[in-house]
């Protein structure tokens, strides 16, 4: 892969894998068919998963354990030709083992008589429906099929339609056919549905079969949702269903790929407002150009994100309004280029908009071509388009086509570059301007964007705000406050499946590439060469019985007496030939890792062999790897040591790090997030936030936000505004009155780099805590004292599980803090939980009511 899977990724690459091997074994075994489906939110990289699928499926994958398929055939199916291209695309960009030759887009000059093995074939409706050059010929009774008396002639005299081919390697028993529905969701209806049309029927015949071409023996449904697929499935003949693979949204939202602020501006009045937000809509895609722009500067990236305005118009738009709205954007920045303006509109024709003249680009062009910074579009372009560069929409639908809105905005929630921007949120957002909306159309719009807009569960960190203000850091703030908070330890999820080999490796190639350890790498080897080689002494007796295994192949043959007919088995030894051998040495590859399998055997080999006999002593050599592999001991000592060695490396290269630019401090963020074991990361400082600062009421109205002073992000008027729920408010205006507050934060609770987050436990998972409030004081010394204070609700089924987790938090780093209080109000009083003190923590370790734990004797009162 070209890519690093994400956590979430790999996971659901895995889940996937076991799925098809075990769908594959019992098509071969028993003729069983199978079906199940991923599901993940848009944006959560699904063809990026896909091609790590066909990867492993075609040339197998260490790291899944998954041997190849060697008669494995795709064929990936949706209803557009430009979905499919633009699936092609990514695939090859994802992939760097799937080559141009390996995904086979099929034209309708296609004809052969089977699919080949190690291809993904991509099909569309269209190429399927009764007109096609590829199916004519197939039913008999087709009129357009000619005759020569004797035979049916079939169009450009091919010797195969589609489906003849489909059924001969369906038929073959050296192949194994995977039918991939892109966007599964899309027109698929069970029976009894109102679907009609074409495609129903075709996804049926390749899932049920149809006459004598059987249905397709293994289908993998890919969608954002997919419960209309699981109805179509459960009315589907004779075909089992498998677990689905269903991706955490959180976990997706967390990742950095998604935007996690989507900004809706809505006029306050009723009335025609389509200029003036135009005006508007301009005036930001100028502001977020001068902020990528001055980003770049900052981080020295060779490529600036050039920001991209669509301008969403009906199905049947009148051609002067459009004109119009140019003509504004134009007056508003002269500077724009005339050849700036595209559309997408489906006739694929220059359109004349008053006095514009505007070209059409295809829609998955548009990301790349840089040129194009006003996209004239109508409604969701095409499903499986999306352009991260696009910041920013203006709609001139009106409230009825919310859905048109929420599905295009769908396509443009992707970050840019592909990571969050730390404590920026302006450029971490996407902005859509409404001039047609009403208060409830907003809400409802809200809604659908807080799900992804595909009717799965809600985004967990992603918020959607109506008409927000831009909160900067505030000047009143003293330099030594926002060291204090940089300074603040903050903790990270560890990683399911770590393999803390791969992180040494990973992190070598790193600090390598950026001149901050030469040859890292050759040392990485080197030390764990080291350890192996203890691991060898240290388990001298387990590695001996280990070796017998590999050297030897146990097994049973049946002995048969022909005079009484009775039969009996007799154990046997052999000696293991070549195959045997390199088999186990290459499953102990993929427990200590390949790359360092190959570098220790070559290594022993030239340590322990003869120069006349190289070729023995690397067999030797791989015997005495695949001996390490199968003692369990050696694996979790490498492992530990590895981790160690990691870490000791982060820990050492710290500042350096620091002092690169954001693209490559992430690479290192995510390496350090690759543990098995909760670590601490560095807290970004937060530079832009977006805040809300009135709530709209039911009735259109909207009601000021209550305001604070001395938070360290603010706006132009020094204050900040926040939407408290229940008595949070209480406890920042007590603490704002304490002596000696000199400042305060809101503790992001989304995941992002400005946000400190603390590890806890619940149910065997590790989550995050984010403690709501962290104050800053001045003491007597001058020193600044840092305090977290975190309203702490009783109502929840996790409060004990979080308490559990800050006062780990507290018992290891409370030197860091003056204060670590967890505040509750029960009934009508406020009490508090001071977790640097010893018989607190104590109390809370062996608590089962977090209730009774406050009204106990260790809480103390909390004044508001």
């Amino acid at each position: 892969m070209k890519f690093t899977l994400k956590d979430y990724q790999e996971d659901a690459v895995k889940d996937v894998l076991t799925n098809l091997r075990k769908a594959a074994k019992r098509w071969h075994e028993d003729g069983d068919r199978h079906a199940f489906s991923l599901t993940a939110t848009t944006g959560a990289g699904k063809t990026v998963m896909a091609a790590a699928v066909f990867e492993a499926l075609f040339h197998g994958d260490d790291n899944f354990d998954f041997e190849p398929d060697p008669g494995a055939v795709v064929i990936w199916f949706s209803d557009d030709p430009a979905l499919n291209a633009q699936s092609h695309f990514r695939l090859r960009e994802a992939s760097d083992r799937l080559t141009l030759s390996d995904l086979v887009i099929v034209q309708n000059t296609f004809n052969r008589e089977k699919l080949e093995a190690g291809k993904v074939y991509f099909l569309n409706t269209q190429k399927l429906s009764k007109s096609s050059l590829l199916v004519r010929g197939h039913d008999p009774d087709d009129p357009g099929v000619e005759t020569d008396g004797r035979q049916t002639v079939m169009p450009d005299m091919r010797a195969f339609t589609i489906w003849d081919t489909i059924q001969n390697t369906i038929e073959d028993p050296d192949l194994t056919l995977y039918l991939v529905l892109d966007e599964a969701h899309r027109g698929m209806k069970a029976s009894g549905g109102n679907g009609g049309g074409e495609k129903p029927t075709i996804v049926k015949r390749l899932i049920n079969g149809s006459g004598s071409v059987p249905g397709i023996p293994i289908v993998l449904g890919i969608s954002a949702t997919v419960e209309r697929f699981n109805a179509a499935m459960a009315d589907m003949q004779s075909r089992a269903t498998l677990p689905n693979v269903v991706v955490d949204s959180g976990k997706v939202q967390a990742s950095g790929l998604l935007k996690d602020t989507i900004i809706l501006d809505v006029p306050n009045e009723v009335g025609q407002f389509d200029t003036v937000l135009v005006r508007r809509g301009t005036d930001k895609l100028k502001e977020i150009t001068a902020a990528w722009e001055e980003y770049a500067k900052q981080q020295d990236d060779a490529d600036t994100v050039a920001p991209l305005m669509v301008l969403q118009v009906p199905n049947s738009p009148d051609p002067d309004d459009i004109g119009r709205a140019l003509d504004t954007i134009y007056e508003r920045w002269p500077e724009l280029g005339d050849d700036a303006v595209a559309h997408v509109f489906g006739d694929h024709t220059t359109q004349t908009f008053g006095s514009h003249s505007i070209p059409y680009i295809s829609p998955e062009r548009v990301q790349e071509s840089i040129w194009v910074r006003v996209l004239i579009a109508k409604d969701a372009i095409s499903t499986g388009w999306d352009c991260p560069r696009a910041e920013v929409m203006v709609s001139f639908r009106p409230a009825k086509d919310r859905t048109h809105i929420t599905q295009l905005l769908g396509r443009m929630v992707r970050t840019p570059l592909a990571r969050r921007i730390p404590g920026n949120e302006r450029l971490n957002a996407v902005d859509c301007l409404l001039p047609f909306f009403d208060a409830q159309s907003v809400k409802d719009v809200a809604k659908a964007l807080m799900s992804g807009g595909d009717g799965g569960e809600e985004l967990p960190g992603r918020r959607v705000l109506v008409n927000p203000d831009e909160m900067k850091p505030n000047p009143a703030i003293p330099e030594a406050v926002w060291g204090k908070l940089l300074s603040l330890p903050s903790q990270s999820l560890p990683k399911r499946q770590a393999k803390p080999v791969k992180r040494l490796t990973s992190l070598a190639h790193e600090l390598a590439a950026d001149g901050l350890l030469p040859g890292a790498g050759k040392k990485a080897h080197a030390e764990m060469h080291k350890v192996l080689n203890a691991a060898r002494e240290r388990y001298k007796s387990e590695i001996a019985k280990a070796r017998k295994t590999v050297l030897t192949v146990e097994g049973k043959s049946l002995k048969t007496d022909l005079e009484t007919r009775e039969m009996s088995f007799d154990d046997f030894l052999e000696a293991a030939d070549f195959a045997v051998i390199d088999d186990a040495y290459r499953r102990a590859g993929r427990t200590i890792s390949p790359d360092l399998a190959t570098s220790y055997s070559e290594a022993l080999a030239k340590a322990e062999g003869h120069d006349d006999d190289l070729e023995a002593a690397l067999i030797e050599a791989r015997v005495t790897v695949a001996a390490l592999g199968l003692v369990p001991e050696v694996k979790e000592y490498l492992e530990s040591e590895a981790e160690s060695l990691a870490n000791k490396w982060l820990t050492k290269h710290r500042i350096e790090i620091k002092s690169l630019s954001d693209e490559r401090q992430e690479v290192y963020r995510q390496i350090r997030e690759m543990s098995a074991h909760p670590l601490d990361v560095d807290l970004a400082k937060p530079t832009s936030w977006m805040q809300p600062t009135t709530v709209r009421e039911a009735d259109g109205s909207e009601t000021p936000l209550p305001r604070f002073e001395r938070h360290l992000l603010c706006a132009a008027d020094g204050m900040f505004p926040e939407d408290f729920n229940s008595w949070e408010g209480d406890v920042v205006s007590a603490e704002l009155k304490r002596a000696g507050t000199i400042a305060w934060y809101r503790n992001p609770s989304r995941s992002s780099q400005d946000s400190l987050g603390v590890t806890y436990e619940d149910g065997g998972d590790v989550k995050i805590v984010r403690p709501d409030f962290i104050f800053f004081a001045e003491l007597a010394d001058g020193s600044i004292a840092a305090d977290i204070v975190d309203p702490h609700g009783t109502q929840f089924g996790d409060s004990i599980p979080k308490l559990k987790g800050l006062a780990k938090y507290a018992a290891t780093y409370g030197e860091t803090f003056r204060r670590i209080d967890a505040v509750a109000k029960v009934g009508e009083s406020f009490r508090v939980l001071d977790l640097k003190e010893e018989a607190v923590r104590a109390a809370v370790e062996s608590a089962t009511s977090v209730k009774a734990l406050y009204e106990s004797a260790v809480a103390d009162d909390y004044t508001v």
